[in-house]
């Protein structure tokens, strides 16, 4: 996050994921999120790969 537009984005720089402060590090990315509108990101799933055989014309219809 070398450019941040949102202060509140610092504080993931400050407090990095350890993997002990895993429930710390997630309410920060919450609070980040949430402010940044993003947050639907941690709460939809992901979409479905498409197979690999499948043209660019075809992503797009």
């Amino acid at each position: 996050m070398s450019s941040m537009k949102n202060p509140l984005a610092a504080i993931l720089d400050s407090n990095k994921f350890t993997g002990l402060n895993y429930q710390y590090w997630l309410r920060n990315l919450k609070i980040v999120l949430a402010s940044e509108k993003l947050l639907y990101t941690l709460e939809k799933s992901p979409p479905k790969e498409a197979p690999a055989d499948v043209s660019p014309e075809e992503l797009q219809s």
